[in-house]
């Protein structure tokens, strides 16, 4: 069973939510070590996530167990000069399986529906933490009035840097949804997406600092990260059906969260497949192998 998750996160509250969630534990059966304070930084720049160590206590201790497949194959290499082509899989050393034990027995009856449950687990670490609790009206309340903060730093960020667009954001219940377009607003791309994913860390430390909540935000940019998730989920959902035409598993290149989340719903869609992430942050990966 995993022993600890290292989890990175805009606060250390945020990040320990995330790895208690991964873990499926409760925060009372929990030990937690912070490992890196987070600084704010200013526009993205020289921000510092914090970093947590999270454990389960010695009685009760759960977590997934490993199944110790040896991983030969590679996915292929796809076409293309940014996004999924280059998520490709990689061989994958027996070093990998040291940071977890097997801690099943024979005839343990966490299998099948079981692994499902706990991958399910795995993919809602993936996603930002809810951005929400308690009732449904107070969620409702909360998730507009974050929309609102995030609306309007977006729009300032936008004047700061002299550039035209526009700024939509709301919030449809479950998270808060931000979309910047016009032709300038490219500029906040970046290679790979760099300069998006810094705003978008940027936009959800904001509103927590004026919230005093976190935030579930899904960020688009002049439309790229709507054709980076159609993209990926199809590319996901071709490597899937390469497991189950030819076993074992694979194991993609590093990817941020928003991408392993994509990827998870993409697999979690397809029968005969599972999907969880290994490793830390920044370097850390999606695994698709038989359920």
């Amino acid at each position: 069973m995993v022993e600890w998750v290292e989890v990175k996160g805009a606060s250390v509250e945020l990040a320990v939510q995330a790895a208690l969630e991964e873990l499926g534990i409760q925060a009372d059966r929990a030990e937690v070590n912070v490992l890196q304070e987070p600084k704010p930084g200013f526009l993205g720049i020289g921000r510092q996530d914090a970093i947590v160590r999270v454990k389960p206590k010695s009685k009760g201790r759960r977590g997934r167990t490993g199944r110790g497949r040896p991983r030969k194959r590679k996915a292929p290499r796809k076409p293309g000069s940014d996004g999924p082509p280059k998520d490709r899989g990689k061989t994958r050393g027996a070093a990998k399986a040291k940071s977890r034990q097997a801690g099943s027995k024979p005839g343990d009856a966490r299998s099948g529906r079981g692994r499902k449950q706990q991958a399910r687990k795995g993919r809602r670490a993936e996603g930002e933490v809810e951005a929400v609790a308690g009732d449904s009206k107070d969620g409702e309340t909360l998730g507009t009035q974050q929309a609102e903060v995030v609306r309007e730093f977006l729009d300032g960020l936008l004047k700061e840097f002299g550039l035209e667009g526009e700024v939509e954001a709301g919030f449809d219940g479950k998270l808060v949804r931000a979309d910047i377009t016009g032709e300038q607003t490219q500029a906040l791309i970046g290679q790979k997406a760099s300069i998006m994913h810094a705003v978008h860390e940027l936009t959800r430390t904001i509103v927590q600092r004026k919230t005093a909540r976190g935030c579930r935000l899904r960020l688009d940019i002049a439309g790229y990260g709507q054709k980076r998730r159609q993209a990926l989920g199809i590319y996901a959902g071709q490597l899937a059906e390469q497991v189950l035409d030819e076993g074992g598993e694979i194991m993609l290149e590093p990817m941020n969260a928003v991408d392993r989340k994509v990827v998870h719903d993409a697999v979690a869609g397809i029968d005969g497949v599972r999907s969880y992430s290994e490793g830390t942050e920044p370097r850390r990966s999606v695994v698709i192998s038989l359920d």
